[in-house]
C-alpha cells in the first residue's frame, strides 16, 4: 500500500477532525495556484471567500462567514492552525461527538465573523478582510477546556501542564496583540473562544446549539436525496436447505464484518494511526 492509499485511508476512516485538516490543506493548495501573487509575495484572496468588513459584500455572499475558515493567509498560518485543530479536536472528541465537534467548529467560525464585521462597524475602523480557522480552533479548544480545564497534557521539552494553562497562554497572547497587528484575527480568535466557553454552558444546560449544524446538514441531505424507486417484485421462498458452499460464504461475511467492526472501533477510540500495517491493508481492499 503506497502513501497514496494511506491518505486515502485516512481521510475515509480518520473521522471528521482529519477530514477538516485535509479540506485546509486542500484549500490552502487551491489558493496557492489561483490566489497567490507571486511578485508580490502575497495571497489576494476574492471577497466571495474571504470575510470582508464591507456591508454590500457580506450581505450579498453570506457564506463567506463560513468559506474564510477554511483559507489561510501563508505556509506558516496553516501549519500552525492545523497542529492546534489536531490537537484540541483529539481531546474534543474524547468527551464529545463528532456531529458536536463539527457543529462547535461551524458556529465558531461563524459567530466569529459576526463579531469581527460587527467590531469594525461599530468602532469605525474601516474596511478589513480575513482569512483563517483559527477563530473555529479557538472555539473547539475553550470548549474542551470549559468542560474539563484540570486535564494533565504533556508538552514536549516541558512535560505536564493543565490544559488550563495552554489556553490561557493563547488568550494573552491574543490579547497582547490586539492593538498592535492584526486586529481583526484577534478579534475573531477571542470571538471564537467565546462561543466555545458559552457552547459548554449551554450544553450543561441541556441546550445543544451543535443541533443547528446537524439540523441544517440533514435538511440539505435529505433535499437532494434521490429517493430510490422500489417498484413491486414477486418474491419466491426458497425452502431447500443452503448447501455447504454457500453457507461458507455467509461464514466469511461474517468474520469480515467483525473485524471491520473491531477495527473501526478501534479508530474512534485511538485514532487511525494506531492501524498496524496489516489492518491498514485490510481496510483498503474492503473499501475497494
Amino acid at each position: 500500500m503506497n502513501i497514496l492509499d494511506d491518505l486515502k485511508l485516512q481521510y475515509k476512516f480518520g473521522g471528521i477532525a482529519q477530514r477538516l485538516i485535509y479540506w485546509n490543506v486542500a484549500c490552502f493548495l487551491i489558493s496557492l495556484l489561483l490566489f497567490y501573487q507571486f511578485d508580490r509575495g502575497n495571497f489576494n484572496f476574492p471577497s466571495w471567500i474571504a470575510l470582508s468588513t464591507t456591508p454590500s459584500d457580506f450581505v450579498i455572499k453570506p457564506w463567506t462567514f463560513l468559506t474564510y475558515a477554511f483559507f489561510h493567509n501563508g505556509f506558516w498560518h496553516l501549519v500552525f492552525n492545523m497542529i492546534v485543530l489536531n490537537f484540541s479536536s483529539t481531546l474534543f472528541l474524547t468527551y464529545f461527538t463528532q456531529k458536536q465537534f463539527l457543529g462547535v467548529y461551524f458556529l465558531s467560525s461563524i459567530f466569529a465573523g459576526m463579531v469581527f464585521v460587527s467590531s469594525y462597524f461599530l468602532m469605525d475602523m474601516g474596511a478589513a478582510n480575513i482569512v483563517g480557522a483559527s477563530a473555529a480552533i479557538m472555539g473547539v479548544l475553550v470548549a474542551v477546556t470549559t468542560y474539563q480545564p484540570l486535564m494533565n497534557v504533556r508538552l514536549l521539552l516541558i512535560g505536564n501542564v493543565k490544559l488550563w494553562h495552554i489556553t490561557a497562554v493563547i488568550i494573552i497572547l491574543d490579547l497582547m496583540q490586539f492593538r498592535l497587528e492584526n486586529t481583526g484575527g484577534h478579534i475573531s480568535h477571542l470571538a471564537g473562544a467565546a462561543f466555545g466557553f458559552v457552547y459548554i454552558n449551554l450544553l450543561q444546560n441541556g441546550t445543544d446549539l451543535s443541533k443547528i449544524v446537524s439540523g441544517v446538514m440533514d435538511f440539505f441531505t435529505n433535499l437532494f436525496k434521490k429517493s430510490p424507486s422500489t417498484p413491486f417484485k414477486k418474491v419466491h421462498k426458497n425452502y431447500s436447505k443452503p448447501n455447504e458452499k454457500s453457507a461458507s460464504k455467509i461464514v466469511t461475511k461474517d468474520k469480515s464484518q467483525q473485524q471491520i467492526d473491531e477495527i473501526l472501533d478501534k479508530i474512534s477510540q485511538s485514532g487511525y494511526d494506531s492501524l498496524t500495517k496489516e489492518e491498514k491493508e485490510f481496510l483498503f481492499k474492503v473499501g475497494k
